[in-house]
């Protein structure tokens, strides 16, 4: 990361990044040092606490998970009903060069057009990069806005504002819109609402986080399914343990039971047994060893993915929205080409050419488009002019994405940018229309107020609009 990116750390006009608020900085301290306080000289650490026995997934305990189903209980009543049952966001950490992808500009300068060749689709007049000829087959299938825009080219904090539809600082104070639907949905005890394959973004730090919501509504980092040796931990029983760590164990819980008569009234503590067997449950149900199970998909089908970390994370995204999830993120990094962007770029364009468009073909084919919102973005997309370096920096006023299923209209182009590709000429999309069209396609009030530690009603979205050019 550049530090001239600095530079574009502002935000919108008007507006001012969300603060995390004293009082709340507080509790969490304090929750911090009880915990800490009761198990000291005990040998247990923090972590432990949040262990349900042996099983702990990736990045966060599941009994915290499922704690978001009795907490989101005090809200009360249905949802409204969306067009989408769940949403597939492919997002292109980094930054994807719209010029060498799905914005060519092919009567441009050199320096400005780059080395690739444009070729035609199956959509009249559309033309894409020439590195994705199996999106040019499938361009009849997803709607290709070429007008997204906004005026930062900071990475996290970029990616925390398309993530979420609100600007903040680069530290995520807003949660991500994964988060949200795991707020608003809830838990069925058998499959998280909001996965990450194989993780959240990450540059310096994990982006896309659940921010003020807390860490119920974290996503479940699933892992590399391309990994030879992938298995979803705690997704099988509990080894045979040693009497030594028996004991340890049921130390602990001697530990948390005093604790709990400690505390009145707290639900955290005195629920903790209940989450603990629905976690247990949810771990060992067949359905969740199920929709993990990619290794029972056809060799066929795998090699038609792609062999490699995106088209297996595609494939594994799949069965997950398949089995039920209601929001799965799939972290495509790698992006951020400051240098030599042409080699990276002949590597990098055929794997998401041959992930994602085996990703649209099979749901479309399996009928999953009927009711899933597919996204494709980044955070934002390149320069026009070719750097010293042969590459192309950070570019916030023009990116291109993709969208498709949930009622899109597919084979249309919305929007589009300048001769140079730099900056947009019809249909600006922003941050906020895209998460204000994902949320409204859920069925997800963007007005309704979602509440900080402190009590504080806080809106989902401030600003942002439908894109009713995706749908009509």
């Amino acid at each position: 990361m550049k530090s001239t990116c600095l530079q574009r750390v502002l935000p919108p006009k008007g507006q001012t990044p969300f603060r995390m608020s004293s009082q709340f900085r507080i509790a969490a301290l304090m929750f911090d040092f009880n915990i800490r306080s009761n198990f000291q000289g005990s040998g247990f650490s923090r972590r432990s606490f949040l262990r349900v026995g042996g099983l702990a997934p990736l990045g966060i305990g599941l009994p915290s998970l499922l704690a978001a189903e009795a907490a989101r209980g005090a809200d009360g009543g249905p949802l409204p009903s969306g067009r989408a049952q769940s949403v597939l966001l492919v997002f292109l950490g980094g930054g994807l060069s719209h010029h060498d992808s799905f914005d060519p500009k092919p009567d441009a300068s050199e320096e400005i057009r780059g080395k690739y060749q444009s070729i035609a689709t199956n959509v009249p007049g559309l033309r894409i990069g020439e590195l994705l000829p199996k999106m040019a087959q499938t361009m009849d299938k997803v709607c290709l806005v070429r007008s997204g825009a906004h005026n930062n080219d900071h990475h996290e904090t970029a990616t925390n504002w398309v993530l979420s539809g609100r600007f903040g600082t680069p530290f995520g104070d807003w949660p991500a819109m994964g988060a949200v639907a795991a707020h608003e949905f809830g838990f069925d005890g058998t499959l998280p609402p909001y996965v990450a394959i194989p993780r959240n973004p990450s540059f310096t730090w994990e982006l896309g986080k659940s921010a003020f919501l807390g860490g119920r509504c974290e996503s479940f980092k699933v892992g590399d399914p391309n990994d030879p040796n992938f298995k979803v931990r705690d997704l099988f029983a509990p080894e045979q343990l040693p009497d030594a760590r028996i004991e340890r164990r049921q130390s602990l819980l001697n530990t948390v039971d005093r604790l709990a008569e400690r505390i009145d009234g707290s639900d955290a503590i005195e629920s903790y047994d209940q989450y603990q067997q629905r976690a247990t449950s949810m771990v060992l149900s067949p359905k969740a060893r199920e929709a993990f199970a990619i290794e029972q998909e056809s060799t066929e089908v795998r090699e038609r993915y792609g062999r490699n970390t995106f088209g297996q994370s595609c494939l594994m995204a799949r069965r997950l929205i398949q089995a039920g999830v209601r929001f799965a993120t799939v972290n495509y990094a790698g992006w951020d080409h400051h240098g030599k962007i042409f080699e990276s770029l002949d590597k990098k364009l055929p794997e998401l050419d041959i992930g994602f468009s085996a990703l649209i073909e099979d749901m479309h084919r399996q009928g999953l488009l009927e009711d899933t919102l597919v996204v494709c973005m980044g955070e934002f997309g390149r320069t026009p002019k070719i750097n010293k370096d042969a590459g192309r920096d950070h570019w916030g006023p023009a990116a291109s994405l993709l969208f498709a299923g949930a009622g899109v209209q597919p084979g249309k182009v919305i929007g589009a940018t300048d001769r140079d590709g730099a900056f947009v000429t019809e249909k600006p999309i922003s941050p906020a229309d895209v998460a204000h069209t994902i949320f409204a396609s859920l069925g997800i009030d963007p007005s309704k107020n979602l509440y900080t530690a402190d009590g504080r009603p806080v809106e989902i979205l401030e600003s942002g609009r439908r894109i009713e050019d995706l749908f009509t």
